[in-house]
């Protein structure tokens, strides 16, 4: 067919065309696409939307507040889920160690990795509930910023505006342990487990049997002397306020708690799981509120105690 024949000039123009919208469509696709992102915990995969918006897609695995995180074992639709994330988001530091498992058995060069306890220098034996050190999130959303704005460049500027964002929503959280920690530092108190330590740390409070709570959180046996002495201080009320992890369901942390509400020692609920329905500033600021309200119970509950039988 010659070049100058009015068909070939027509099919011509339509192959054109054709590929002109093919490429359009393919870009538009491009930018439709949601960047397939999966976070070991819930906390994470909140951080992790609030950063990304509707470009992200986040499957967070723990997310059961009713659930014991230690008791959690990985399925194949865990594994199936990884295989598709472009980014992965998890605590390290032996929180989840079968995250490192299912990532070694479906290596990627195209997924980005982020660990929080290497971003907070943390390994293996130190305290893995990171997510309670208010130095930690915003370690994270940076990381997590950087990795979304790498693998989508043309929306850098609405990563880097939800970061801003992200980083200022975090202030009420610091005022509170600020007011705190001027109000309560060297308070003594106790736990079931370090759960909450990093938190606690930042107020400044006085925290008490530790060595019982790591045999809880490394499910060994306490020696009869830490149990004898967390008994102790709960009867005598040496401690104001004991903080124990809802989730936990063995019968130790049960029987502490019993005897914390006889001997009227205020108790405040921590998780390991972000509640439903909340994001991660809230969760910490309700649980922050919850221990200010414990702590001046105590206080008063103390003076009262101290003040009973004398004559004025």
């Amino acid at each position: 067919m010659k070049k100058n024949n009015p068909l070939w000039t027509f099919l011509t123009h339509a192959a054109a065309s054709m590929v002109m919208a093919f490429a359009f469509g393919h870009a538009a696709h491009a930018q439709d696409v949601k960047i397939p992102v999966v976070a070991a915990e819930n906390f994470y995969g909140d951080v992790v939307r609030q950063l990304g918006g509707d470009r992200v897609d986040v499957t967070s695995i723990l997310s059961n507040p009713d659930q014991d995180p230690h008791l959690f074992e990985a399925s194949p639709k865990t594994a199936r889920a990884l295989q598709h994330a472009s980014l992965v988001v998890y605590n390290g530091a032996d929180y989840d160690p079968w995250m490192a498992k299912l990532l070694n058995a479906s290596k990627s060069d195209q997924r980005k990795t982020i660990v929080a306890a290497e971003l907070a220098g943390k390994k293996s034996g130190d305290n893995p509930h990171l997510w309670y050190d208010p130095l930690t999130m915003p370690a994270v959303a940076r990381a997590v910023s950087a990795a979304l704005a790498s693998a989508d460049p043309s929306h850098k500027a609405m990563y880097d505006a939800n970061l801003a964002k992200f980083l200022d929503s975090l202030r009420p959280v610091g005022d509170k342990v600020a007011a705190l920690r001027s109000q309560y530092a060297h308070t003594p108190v106790t736990a079931t487990e370090p759960v909450f330590g990093y938190m606690s740390d930042a107020i400044g409070l006085d925290m008490r049997n530790q060595r019982f709570q790591l045999a809880a959180m490394n499910d060994t046996e306490a020696s009869a002397s830490d149990i004898a002495a967390f008994e102790r201080d709960l009867r005598e009320q040496r401690v104001r306020v004991l903080i124990y992890n809802s989730q936990a369901s063995e019968a130790l942390t049960k029987r502490m708690l019993k005897l914390a509400q006889q001997s009227h020692v205020p108790t405040v609920s921590v998780t390991e799981t972000q509640p439903a329905g909340t994001n991660y500033q809230q969760w910490m600021l309700a649980q922050l509120d919850a221990l200010g309200n414990a702590l001046a119970a105590g206080n008063a509950g103390k003076t009262g105690g101290a003040n009973q039988g004398k004559t004025p």
